[in-house]
């Protein structure tokens, strides 16, 4: 099972941008591993990467997480053995910045273009997803359905089957998803129809 989640950021951020993490479980393991980003501490020295703080879907800082993808069943063991070789792959393994990146979301969006078959798609609000390592200009979209453009995740647009069309400014995320109707609102979200 890969689960991905999804929660407020921590104090005032949590107005602007959520925190993002992927739990899997293969087949026939006892429990779950989560693996997450996380600023605390790596100042003094403790690595970004976070593996098994928490549970895999705890509250985080009293905030409920919502699910952003649910992968169960055949060909999840190989996708899993992929994730785990993008997580060892992130370039930021040591460095955290909440705006405009590296942080949580830029962690899930890699692991989203190292991983395609996920089609991980990451909220508008999830700030530093569009943060692009060795500052790159160009990539594919998290979901692997299209592209975008990054100016180091201050400025950029995306254009994606999955993930409509977004224009980012200043790490904040304006968009449409024509696909399945909705308009993505800075520090809101998404408003409109689910995502399936």
């Amino acid at each position: 099972m890969i689960q991905v989640f999804a929660a407020p950021a921590v104090a005032w951020r949590g107005l602007l941008s959520v925190h993002t993490w992927i739990a899997m479980k293969p087949a026939g393991a006892p429990r779950f591993t989560r693996y997450e980003v996380l600023g605390f501490g790596v100042a003094n020295g403790a690595p970004a990467v976070r593996i098994d703080r928490m549970g895999p879907d705890n509250y985080w800082f009293g905030a409920r997480p919502q699910i952003l993808l649910d992968r169960r069943g055949a060909g999840v063991d190989e996708i899993i053995a992929q994730v785990r070789a993008a997580v060892a792959s992130y370039p930021y393994p040591n460095s955290y910045c909440p705006w405009p990146g590296p942080n949580s979301n830029t962690f899930l969006a890699h692991i989203a273009r190292q991983v395609p078959e996920l089609a991980i798609q990451l909220p508008s609000n999830a700030v530093g997803k569009d943060f692009l390592p060795g500052g790159d200009l160009f990539a594919a979209a998290p979901s692997g359905s299209g592209f975008q453009l990054s100016l180091y995740g201050l400025f950029g647009i995306l254009l994606a089957a999955r993930e409509g069309l977004e224009v980012n400014l200043l790490g904040l995320s304006l968009g449409v998803d024509p696909v399945r109707p909705a308009l993505k609102l800075p520090a809101l979200g998404r408003l409109g129809m689910v995502r399936l």
